[in-house]
């Protein structure tokens, strides 16, 4: 098992296919599917360090875009939404998320509810632009940390 994971994460790191993957994984993580990008970025971080940049940068882009799609998921799906009006948690969380605006994408990188809340800023009809640049400053930062943090606890070799 362990050669099959280290030839996988080889084949992942591989200049053809290593950022265009972690592109992809970080593009299709955004979406509403349940699939994490982070062991994607940082095993192509760790069989080549002098991408760290490069990766972080590349699975920003993918991943703020995934966000994107979302926000414009939710500004489609405006109608789906309103059959859930009539909960008062529903109306408390709408009244907060329309108090801080655009910046709520700030915290587009939170697990579980991050996607959504790009989707439920699109169907809030939040500016589009602005919406980007905070989900684009939130998702950086969290691939900042998390591959910094992972990093840090495994300084050696990939040591699956």
């Amino acid at each position: 098992m362990e050669i099959w994971l280290e030839h996988l994460l080889t084949l992942l790191a591989l200049p053809k296919f290593g950022l265009s993957t972690v592109f992809v994984v970080s593009f299709i993580s955004a979406t509403l599917l349940p699939l994490g990008s982070e062991p994607v970025v940082f095993g192509l971080v760790k069989i080549n360090p002098e991408l760290f940049w490069p990766t972080l940068l590349v699975a920003t882009v993918g991943n703020t875009l995934g966000g994107a799609l979302d926000w414009w998921m939710g500004y489609e799906a405006h109608q789906v939404v309103d059959k859930y009006s009539h909960s008062t948690h529903h109306g408390r969380a709408l009244r907060w998320l329309e108090h801080l605006g655009p910046k709520a994408c700030l915290l587009s990188w939170l697990p579980a509810v991050g996607d959504p809340l790009c989707a439920v800023a699109g169907w809030l009809k939040f500016p589009f632009w602005p919406c980007l640049a905070y989900m684009a400053i939130g998702k950086f930062l969290r691939y900042v940390m998390m591959t910094g943090g992972l990093l840090w606890a495994f300084p050696g070799g990939i040591g699956f």
